[in-house]
């Protein structure tokens, strides 16, 4: 899945978009709309059967029996974890975790939960909404890796997080097709010099810090993590999180949440979605994560309400991105109306099977 890795350039103006369909049936093939018709409408699994501590091969007496405190016993579920799989995968994988987890509390690296209304007064959650849906579409005709599109949203949202503008204003990223294309596909809506301007100022405030960790860093490795014992398809469990991850992106309210939890939740609700009878969280994700059930909560029904359109919302990039088979066709895959509220409760070690 990993190509050469680019970026995302793009604009925001106040023409009229043609109106979408509300229906989620597959449309049939039809044109990109241009940006310049854009406007404000509308688990690892463990089993522990044959693990136990080594006894002596001798002793002058027994000992005791120490009772096992809360603390003792939640060092004993992690110990069982760490042994359940490759420590060097293991060690590199955590050290790189790790890092990123550094990363994303850097709030120099993070959007603000609360712009809408707070900095920008001419934009709303669903301009915002109606934005990204259409990068997913220019990230699918341009054949750019989904963590370019992570990417982009990161720096339009850290971008109107401090600076207003009007929607007969844009912002821009960059990508390596040229700039004459990005002309293009906003209908000539804004010359070159428009575009490559906006680009200055973009990174100008980025201070060129164009890598900040994006959900879809976190995901790769708790998708391998979520893979090491696991019964479920491979291709099916990746690419459905990956769905999860994007449907995220069109929703402002998701702004809020740390990339790591998004990507945690996502991997849960996949997970959830696939195997629904089994417990969708493990210990061994709990440690790579640094994330128990109820720390997901939240935003795994946020995102669930995503998956289910409870909203009832007419764009379909995303939806009809990963319908196709290339992608498993796992955007037809539905999940249960209700998650069980004991799966955010705190697990245990008898949780560990079968998935």
């Amino acid at each position: 899945m990993d190509e050469q890795e680019n970026s995302v350039s793009t604009t925001l103006s106040s023409n009229k978009r043609p109106s979408m369909s509300p229906s989620l049936q597959i449309p049939a093939p039809k044109k990109r709309v241009v940006l310049g018709e854009i406007s404000n409408s509308t688990n690892d699994v463990v089993s522990t059967q044959n693990w136990a501590p080594k006894k002596p091969k001798s002793s002058l007496k027994k000992k005791k029996k120490k009772k096992t405190t809360k603390e003792e016993g939640e060092a004993l579920k992690t110990e069982i974890v760490v042994r359940s799989v490759d420590p060097r995968k293991s060690d590199y994988s955590s050290s790189i975790y790790s890092h990123l987890l550094s990363l994303e509390m850097d709030m120099n690296k993070r959007s603000s939960p609360s712009y809408m209304g707070r900095v920008q007064n001419d934009i709303s959650p669903n301009m915002r909404e109606i934005l990204v849906d259409w990068l997913v579409e220019v990230a699918e005709e341009y054949q750019l890796v989904t963590d370019t599109l992570f990417l982009t949203v990161s720096y339009i949202d850290r971008y109107l997080s401090s600076y207003a503008i009007s929607r007969n204003k844009k912002y821009e990223e960059i990508c390596p097709p040229r700039v004459e294309d990005f002309c293009y596909i906003t209908d000539n809506t804004y010359i070159m010099e428009e575009v490559l301007e906006m680009e200055r100022d973009v990174l100008k405030f980025l201070n060129f810090d164009t890598g900040p960790p994006t959900t879809k860093n976190f995901l790769r490795i708790l998708t391998r993590a979520a893979l090491e014992n696991s019964k479920s398809s491979k291709t099916q469990l990746e690419f459905l999180s990956c769905y999860l991850v994007e449907l995220s992106l069109l929703d402002y309210s998701c702004v809020q949440f740390l990339p790591s939890v998004v990507a945690a939740s996502a991997i849960f609700l996949s997970r959830f979605t696939i195997q629904p009878e089994v417990h969708p969280w493990s210990l061994a994700l709990q440690s790579y994560s640094g994330y128990r059930p109820s720390d997901l909560k939240i935003c795994v029904r946020a995102i669930h309400d995503l998956q289910l359109n409870i909203k009832g919302s007419s764009l379909r990039a995303v939806r009809d991105k990963y319908r196709k088979p290339k992608y498993a066709c796992v955007g037809t895959l539905t999940s249960l109306p209700e998650i069980p509220a004991i799966y955010f409760e705190a697990i245990d070690i008898q949780v560990f099977s079968g998935f």
